[in-house]
C-alpha cells in the first residue's frame, strides 16, 4: 500500500506535504534494511500501520501554531514524524532510550527537511523541560506511562492503543491522581474504514481542556 492512502483521508495537503509523505516509504525502507526499527513483515504496510495510524491524532485534534509536543518513546519516529509533516508550525521533541532508533529518526527528519523536529536519545522520565502535549504509541501500559511524563505536560496526553482498555484505565485511576472524567477513549474506526483500525483507539488524558481545538 502506497502513500495514496494518506491523500485519501487528508486531501488538502500542500505539494510539499505530499512530497514528504511520498518520500517516507523509500526513506524508511532504506534505513530499515540497515537498522531495524520496523518489523520486516510490517514495512510493506508502513503507510497503513504506521503513518496513517499516527495521523489519526490529527482527525481528533488540531495543534495550535507554536505548540510544543513530546513524542515519548518514539521508536522509529511514530507518531511524531507523520504529525510533524502535517503540522509544520508545531514543534515536535522526539525521544527514545535507544540510540540507533534516534539515529534513524534524525536521518529521516534530515532527508525530509523537517525543521520542526528535534530527536534526542533520552528516557522520557529524565526530560526536564515541559510541553503542551505528549503523544505516544503503545509504549507500555497507560498506568505506567503517565507517571513518566505527567509533570512535564500542560494540556494533555494523546496515546494510541488497541483492544479492550478497561482494566488498564481502571488501574490508571486507581494508582494515579488522574480521575476517570479526565480520560476519553476515541475509536479511530470512525475516521478510517480499513479493518486494521477496528479496535484501535486514541486515549486522551486531559490536564487542561480550555482552548483545545477538536476537529
Amino acid at each position: 500500500m502506497d502513500h495514496a492512502i494518506i491523500t485519501k483521508y487528508f486531501p488538502d495537503l500542500t505539494p510539499q506535504q505530499q512530497a514528504q509523505f511520498a518520500a517516507l516509504g523509500p526513506c524508511y525502507r532504506y534505513w530499515n534494511e540497515r537498522i531495524n526499527v520496523i518489523s520486516r513483515k510490517d514495512v510493506d504496510h508502513l503507510y497503513l500501520h504506521h503513518v496513517l495510524h499516527s495521523l489519526s491524532i490529527a482527525k481528533f485534534i488540531h495543534f495550535p501554531i507554536g505548540a510544543q509536543l513530546l513524542d515519548a518513546g518514539t521508536g522509529g519516529g511514530f507518531p511524531g514524524i507523520p504529525l510533524s509533516i502535517l503540522f509544520p508550525q508545531t514543534h515536535f521533541f522526539l525521544c527514545d532510550s535507544i540510540a540507533k532508533k534516534i539515529h534513524v529518526v534524525n536521518e529521516v527528519a534530515h532527508t525530509l527537511a523537517l525543521q520542526n523536529v528535534t530527536a534526542v536519545q533520552i528516557r522520557a522520565e529524565d526530560i526536564s523541560q515541559t510541553f503542551d502535549y505528549a503523544i505516544s504509541r503503545a509504549v507500555t501500559r497507560l498506568d505506567l506511562f503517565l507517571p513518566w511524563i505527567w509533570d512535564k505536560i500542560n494540556t494533555g496526553v494523546l496515546y494510541l492503543k488497541g483492544g479492550n482498555l478497561q482494566e488498564e484505565l481502571d488501574a490508571t485511576v486507581r494508582t494515579t491522581a488522574i480521575s476517570r472524567t479526565q480520560i476519553e477513549e476515541i475509536p479511530i474506526s470512525q475516521w478510517f474504514e480499513e479493518p486494521f483500525f477496528e479496535e484501535k483507539k486514541i486515549v486522551s488524558v486531559w490536564k487542561n481542556k480550555s482552548g483545545v481545538q477538536h476537529i
